[in-house]
């Protein structure tokens, strides 16, 4: 196997447990010109093997980590952790879901790899060039273990720039399918595969919308940015007297109203409105008792982090204006460059700015199917809170 080997005093942190090595830690390959993607065995400066990898000489992640210590072949790799990210999804996933992430990247042990199931579907994200080389591989196993319907492929975005790679969409096996109905926290939904963002949905929520549905029984929900409408969905099967969903999508709002009536909900029960949800709630009478925010990422990048801020302090103010006394507001950034305490912070000068006292009741980010290695930092994207005005 192709070799790399790391500068002197540079393996702290892969040791540690970062699946990351930048270019400026690499001292050399063996041999020299390796092709993006290649498998590596990575070395310490002294030789000592790390584990295994794969190597991407024009991106400033030179080495994403698949394995340490023992290193398997590919195919072997792949068996492993899918084998594993089942049998994970199996204990921390409800009976009532037939939607889930099987395997999220880094978390799961193949970096620059996603792969969501819906119901008898599968669609699969290969975000890096070492990604791109486990096509095969991944849908072979994929169809000896779960005999899905149909295997998608949704591979885009800027990773796959930065790597190299072209954007690529189609069936790698079994049916063509554009949408397909699925169970989530006992209700149902329909998901676009060939119009819905990422995979088709935000599984990622998925725990958090049942959490909004105990805390909604006979309250007046808002769903700001409702996409397809599932925190209001969410509302309505918890018994929320009425939901509110905004969007500035047709199509999204034409979505979330298919939705919500494959469940029974018609507009006595909810009103989507096409428009800004910052808008919106800037000019808004109306109190809600529930207020689910989570907005699209402010922060692309590093560069947009100070701006973003300043965005999530607004938006956030805004809709503490608009909670009842009493109020329930469930926030959220899914921005990579702003999360953590920094989206805390902001959190708390909107409270300062709408005049509100809050507390939180829960930390929030995305269910157990999306598991984070505890050395990859950089993996954690989703922050919430779920505060309670306290009068």
């Amino acid at each position: 196997m192709e070799k790399a080997f790391l500068k002197p005093g540079r393996d702290a942190t892969v040791r540690g447990g970062n699946p990351w090595i930048f270019s400026g830690a690499v001292e050399r390959t063996e041999p020299h010109n390796l092709a993006p993607g290649s498998p590596v065995e990575v070395h310490d400066a002294s030789g000592s093997s790390i584990g295994l990898g794969y190597f991407n000489p024009t991106t400033t992640i030179a080495v994403r980590m698949l394995a340490w210590g023992a290193i398997p072949s590919i195919p072997q790799l792949i068996e492993h952790r899918l084998n594993d990210a089942l049998a994970l999804r199996k204990l921390v996933v409800r009976e009532d879901s037939d939607c889930y992430r099987l395997i999220n990247g880094e978390g799961d042990g193949l970096s620059g790899v996603v792969i969501d199931r819906y119901g008898e579907a599968l669609v699969v994200q290969l975000l890096t060039a070492g990604a791109e080389r486990m096509r095969d591989d991944l849908v072979t196993q994929l169809t000896e273990l779960l005999h899905p319907h149909a295997i998608l492929e949704r591979s885009s975005g800027a990773v796959r720039k930065n790597e190299g790679l072209e954007d690529r969409e189609g069936v790698l096996a079994g049916e063509s399918v554009s949408e397909i109905e699925v169970r989530e926290n006992g209700h149902l939904l329909v998901v676009d595969f060939e119009h819905g963002q990422k995979t088709g949905y935000f599984l990622d929520q998925r725990e958090n919308r049942a959490m909004l549905a105990t805390l909604s029984r006979g309250a007046k929900v808002l769903d700001a940015y409702c996409y397809a409408g599932g925190f209001a969905l969410a509302a309505l099967s918890g018994g929320a007297a009425r939901a509110v969903g905004l969007d500035t999508s047709a199509r999204a709002i034409g979505w979330a109203q298919r939705n919500l009536e494959l469940n029974g909900h018609g507009t006595s029960d909810a009103e989507l409105i096409r428009t800004d949800a910052a808008e919106y709630l800037r000019g808004t009478k109306e109190r809600f008792d529930v207020i689910a925010l989570d907005p699209p990422p402010l922060a692309r990048s590093r560069k947009d982090a100070e701006r973003a801020g300043r965005l999530y302090v607004e938006l956030n103010a805004f809709a503490m204006k608009a909670l009842a006394d009493g109020g329930r507001l469930m926030t959220f950034s899914c921005s990579t460059h702003f999360r953590g305490d920094d989206f805390i912070r902001a959190v708390s000068i909107a409270q300062t700015k709408a005049q509100r006292n809050l507390r939180i009741l829960a930390h929030l980010g995305p269910g157990l199917d999306h598991p984070v290695l505890l050395g990859h930092g950089e993996g954690e994207y989703l922050t919430g809170l779920l505060l309670q005005d306290l009068g």
